[in-house]
């Protein structure tokens, strides 16, 4: 594949622009650019120091929402890299830099596929819109979800969603994850009494108190799960107590700990299971909690159609169902009502150094963007696959 190509051409563009997250660092002011030039009327929405942008094409008509964000994670150290975090290098085939799986090569194919849409559609009838951040990576407070309130307050909902999170696994296109646990964090802070490790009856030992509580906590069923998720799961992610000392019975012990939850359960169920548990076994104890998002999942319907045969008109494979993995932006975009889809790249190497992404998987995954906008808004008998797409 030639480096003229105008997706791999755009995802260099975007990697040289070292936005680590809340920065952008000039990646919108260049996708909109773009989107202006093929009939988008754009808004930004900068919320603090996150900046946002709605681009939207048409007036009436169904809706097909492309999300993403331009914000990235710190490259670690840049000496471990082989070639600069900021730099694109292309070699045997693959691009590398920080962004070009998570999601920078997603947003150029999501360009380019809307460019070709365009081109060969100019009077297609719906409506196409872009809703970018630069908050994702981050606390994602100021971003998608300040965007989803903007939304709903005129009344501007999106039938349908693509993120370009990186979904697949081994192939490009192998999942289409359909939906999202939810997220809950808990910091617990469980009292004691300081004390001489050689007077243990004149204090109270709080790493001894919690030890069974959270094993019983580690060892509680919450839930069987349901068709779409897996049972929920409870980690414990961080232990602190002591003072540094050997000879020093602690005064309090801190954890946090993170529930990944199906929607069988509900965020105030949790915390209260959590509280009795911990009740239960004679604690004395406060815990804050952060809900960061509720599970959400698309059922079988146009998109999920749309978007797995797209897949197979392009790539010949079939995608699976997922709904693992992290959270994503999609779960706010979900409390619209909207139907939410993620298709993008492999995730093998997001976060990583030397992150990646093949340069031929950039090409199919902005067809199979076209392939869907073209089967959502003209119907399925419009669509057309890539010249030496394999259809199943």
């Amino acid at each position: 594949m030639g480096a003229t190509s105008p997706t791999l051409a755009l995802a260099c563009e975007l990697i040289r622009r070292p936005s680590v997250t809340p920065a952008d660092a000039g990646c919108l002011e260049l996708l909109g650019e773009r989107l202006a030039a093929a009939g988008f009327a754009l808004t930004p929405l900068p919320f603090g120091a996150v900046s946002n942008l709605w681009a939207l094409r048409g007036d009436r008509g169904p809706l097909l929402c492309f999300a993403g964000h331009t914000d990235v994670v710190p490259p670690g150290p840049e000496t471990a890299w082989h070639s600069p975090p900021f730099e694109p290098r292309i070699r045997d085939g693959v691009l590398y830099g920080r962004g070009a799986a998570d999601m920078k090569g997603a947003l150029a194919a999501m360009v380019t596929a809307v460019e070709r849409f365009v081109t060969r559609h100019p009077d297609a009838p719906g409506r196409i819109a872009f809703l970018l951040t630069s908050d994702e990576e981050g606390p994602a407070v100021d971003g998608t979800a300040r965007v989803v309130d903007w939304l709903r307050t005129r009344r501007l909902t999106p039938d349908w969603c693509l993120v370009g999170e990186p979904s697949s696994h081994e192939l490009l296109g192998d999942t289409l994850r359909n939906g999202r646990r939810g997220s809950l964090n808990g910091a617990l802070r469980i009292q004691g009494i300081q004390g001489h490790v050689a007077y243990p009856e004149l204090a109270d030992n709080p790493i001894h108190r919690a030890a069974p509580a959270l094993a019983a906590l580690v060892a509680e069923q919450w839930d069987q799960g349901t068709d779409q998720f897996p049972p929920t799961s409870f980690q414990i992610s961080n232990i602190r107590a002591g003072t540094g000392v050997t000879n020093v019975i602690p005064g309090e012990l801190e954890a946090l700990f993170n529930f990944r939850f199906s929607t069988a359960v509900t965020a105030a169920e949790l915390q209260k299971r959590t509280a009795a548990i911990l009740g239960a076994h004679g604690l004395s104890f406060e815990i804050d909690w952060q809900l960061s998002g509720e599970p959400f999942v698309t059922e079988p319907g146009p998109l999920l159609t749309a978007a797995g045969d797209a897949v197979a008109a392009v790539t010949g494979r079939r995608p699976a169902l997922s709904t693992g993995g992290g959270t994503s932006d999609g779960r706010f975009i979900a409390r619209l009502g909207t139907q939410v889809v993620e298709l993008g790249p492999l995730n093998a190497s997001i976060h990583r150094i030397d992150e990646q992404v093949a340069v031929e998987d950039l090409e199919q995954l902005s067809r199979i963007y076209t392939d869907v906008l073209e089967r959502l808004l003209l119907g399925e008998s419009s669509a057309r696959p890539s010249a030496g797409a394999v259809i199943s």
